[in-house]
């Protein structure tokens, strides 16, 4: 079977090849049971222990700190393989991959070192930003205030994405003096409840439900401001989604080419006995093999720029931030309209046999749905008129809820 970037249309680098080597056994049983733990939502605890007894987490990590030295274009190329044998591994991962690489931007300091051994020894950091319902868009209604000799944690969180197959959480909170703050609680300590509550119908294993923390003792040590973070955490998180489209049209690609390969039944006024010389459904299959070509060659485009990126600011070279996040939106736009676009064609020209909930062919749109309903894409064309046409810098970061004008 062939996997998301792993063909002759971006031939792999040898030190890529034996990277991926490393994880591709792991990830080939996680694609044997993706059908299964979709059809049963069942979480998918043991796809994860795989991915974490190979320390895959630690992908970012340098070779002497205990990692691999994956480049963010590895990275992503890995996470659009992994997305293809199952979505929703890479969605539950997408927030520790950010820790990672805040981890990795910041000085190494007692603190940073402490967090890079915890990755380095196969731990994930799930992230705990989101507030539910009427929450400020603004600010975080979650707040960390001292008591004694620690502060106490107190707030509600929800997407909180892969907590409950983490280790640790990534809180964004308010402190006293009103400012913005982080803080790395553990998922087991006392005060700390993760509900399986997230019920959307697609990505539905993430376990992007909600956390309460109520009074939750926290390390004064551990709270830091966010106003330091890495610059272009917008644009990665963002191209985490992209890889994960791409991931899911060429996962759809593949399972359409196996259908059709085995399907007998055709209609009386079809071209042809079988589908699989039908020049109708050949033409089909095109359009769709095209349309995850293009999400995959866009979404790689992305991750590209992005480690340029990333490499000149390592080297204390000043980045046009703005110019990045406008670039990683336009692959957004086009990424999310194509793999929509392959996983909805698929059906075109299947029949009627083809919507078998045993297939689970649904799943790929419904992922693809879901993934591409972050961020929506409505805000992202507007953005991108507005810069190319007035110079309007996109925002830097934001928060989700109710907006309350002045």
């Amino acid at each position: 079977m062939t996997l998301a970037f792993n063909n002759n249309v971006f031939p792999q680098s040898p030190s890529y090849e034996q990277l991926a080597n490393v994880f591709r056994p792991a990830f080939n049983e996680v694609r044997k049971g993706a059908e299964k733990r979709d059809a049963e939502r069942e979480l998918p605890h043991e796809a994860v222990r795989q991915l974490t007894s190979l320390r895959f987490g630690a992908l970012r990590l340098s070779t002497s700190e205990g990692g691999f030295g994956a480049s963010l274009t590895d990275l992503f190329r890995l996470l659009a393989e992994l997305a293809e044998a199952d979505s929703n591994l890479v969605q539950i991962l997408r927030g520790h991959f950010g820790f990672v690489e805040d981890l990795l931007y910041q000085p190494r300091t007692k603190w940073s070192k402490h967090w890079i051994g915890r990755v380095a020894a196969g731990e994930l950091v799930a992230p705990g930003w989101t507030e539910p319902g009427s929450a400020d868009s603004s600010v975080f209604s979650t707040l960390v205030k001292r008591e004694g000799d620690h502060s106490v944690l107190q707030g509600r969180k929800f997407y909180t994405t892969g907590a409950l197959f983490s280790e640790w959480i990534d809180v964004g909170a308010t402190d006293e003096s009103g400012e913005r703050v982080s803080v790395v609680v553990s998922t087991r300590a006392s005060g700390v409840r993760i509900e399986d509550d997230w019920n959307g119908f697609g990505q539905s294993l993430t376990a992007s439900g909600t956390a309460v923390f109520d009074a939750v003792h926290v390390d004064p040590s551990e709270i830091r401001t966010t106003q330091n973070r890495v610059p272009y955490q917008t644009a990665f998180f963002q191209v985490v989604h992209l890889a994960t489209l791409a991931g899911i049209a060429n996962a759809a690609v593949s399972s359409t080419v196996q259908y059709l390969d085995k399907r007998q039944r055709t209609y009386s006024h079809a071209t042809t006995s079988l589908a699989r010389h039908d020049p109708q459904v050949l033409q089909l299959l095109g359009r769709v093999k095209a349309a995850a070509y293009a999400a995959s060659t866009l979404a790689l485009d992305a991750a590209q720029r992005l480690d340029d990126a990333a490499a000149l600011i390592r080297q204390g070279v000043d980045v046009d931030i703005a110019a990045l996040d406008a670039t990683v939106y336009q692959a957004q736009i086009v990424v999310a309209e194509k793999a929509l676009e392959a996983t909805t064609t698929i059906f075109g020209g299947l029949g009627a046999s083809a919507l078998s909930t045993d297939l689970r062919l649904d799943r790929y749109w419904r992922n693809a749905r879901t993934v591409a309903s972050h961020n929506p894409v409505i805000y992202k064309e507007r953005i991108v008129g507005d810069y190319v046409l007035n110079g309007v810098q996109p925002p830097a970061g934001w928060l989700s809820g109710v907006r309350r004008e002045a």
